[in-house]
């Protein structure tokens, strides 16, 4: 899984810009020098699978790469196409009356600490949680974190050609705010970002309000990993974007903002709408 997510985070830089056929990876691995050799020899080739079959399911390949001795034990890359100007879309056309449409939920950053409190239990971090989610809420939304930051971001990079996206960037960490100010910045009219919803794995709103500023979800500025692609559309076509893409994926996306005239920044209301996203199973029944 965690070969899995490395490799849908780094190809999601490139799905943000339109690139939807990607021509080569390298994969950077870091051994861990403290990892016993037992585990070691377990766990590195089920990473390596993971980035692979990913790759493979991207339909592209990897040529190469780099391993290197660290205290940690991580997996990443560098992606490269070669384009036609057609090809890719420069982040940079927004006009004022654009919607913004975000393709997968946010939370995943804590259903993961959540998880973590429930394998590894620490009494000060999961007193307040465990008012607002039992260990079943905590095993669900964690798999659904993993099926969220898991998903290539391929089919929503197809669609923006089709509906004349004007701008994308992909969600990481700094999380749907700080990378909408980012992509503001980017702009050659005069505009600003305003988010009014925040669609997010379901309890993890409950958790973040229980966790007190630990999160900062509704301010936007919780870490995501592998998040989804913050999309800029035309009004008239946000709609049928997220019909389309709920249909060939059976994952929803979102419209959670507009682009207004102003000074190239991006802010969240001061009482966004929390969207909770339902957990669902692996045959999409919602629990």
């Amino acid at each position: 899984m965690l070969g899995r997510i490395a490799c849908t985070a780094l190809l999601s830089n490139m799905y943000a810009v339109g690139v939807c056929e990607v021509d080569n990876l390298l994969m950077k691995l870091s051994v861990s020098q403290v990892m016993e050799n037992g585990d070691r020899d377990i766990i590195l080739p089920l990473m390596i699978k993971g980035f692979r079959d990913t790759a493979r399911r991207a339909k592209t390949r990897i040529t190469g790469g780099e391993t290197v001795i660290n205290p940690w034990c991580m997996i990443g890359g560098v992606a490269t196409a070669v384009c036609t100007p057609a090809e890719y879309n420069v982040p940079d056309k927004c006009t004022v009356g654009d919607v913004l449409v975000l393709t997968k939920p946010l939370g995943t950053q804590i259903a993961v600490n959540c998880y973590n409190w429930l394998k590894n239990p620490n009494p000060a971090m999961w007193q307040k949680v465990k008012m607002v989610v039992n260990e079943g809420d905590v095993k669900k939304s964690y798999s659904r974190a993993l099926s969220v930051m898991s998903r290539l971001n391929l089919g929503a990079a197809k669609l923006m050609h089709k509906y004349k996206a004007h701008a994308a960037t992909s969600i990481a960490g700094f999380g749907v705010l700080g990378h909408a100010m980012a992509l503001a910045r980017c702009q050659k009219n005069e505009v600003s970002f305003v988010i009014h919803n925040l669609p997010v794995i379901a309890k993890m709103a409950s958790v973040a309000k229980a966790r007190g500023s630990m999160f900062q979800l509704s301010q936007g500025l919780v870490s995501e990993m592998s998040g989804g692609l913050l999309i800029c559309l035309p009004r008239e076509q946000a709609a049928a974007f997220c019909k389309e893409i709920e249909s060939l994926e059976g994952s929803q996306a979102w419209i959670i903002g507009i682009v207004e005239k102003g000074d190239r920044t991006a802010r969240i209301i001061e009482k966004p709408r929390v969207i909770e996203v339902p957990f669902k199973d692996k045959d999409g029944e919602l629990w």
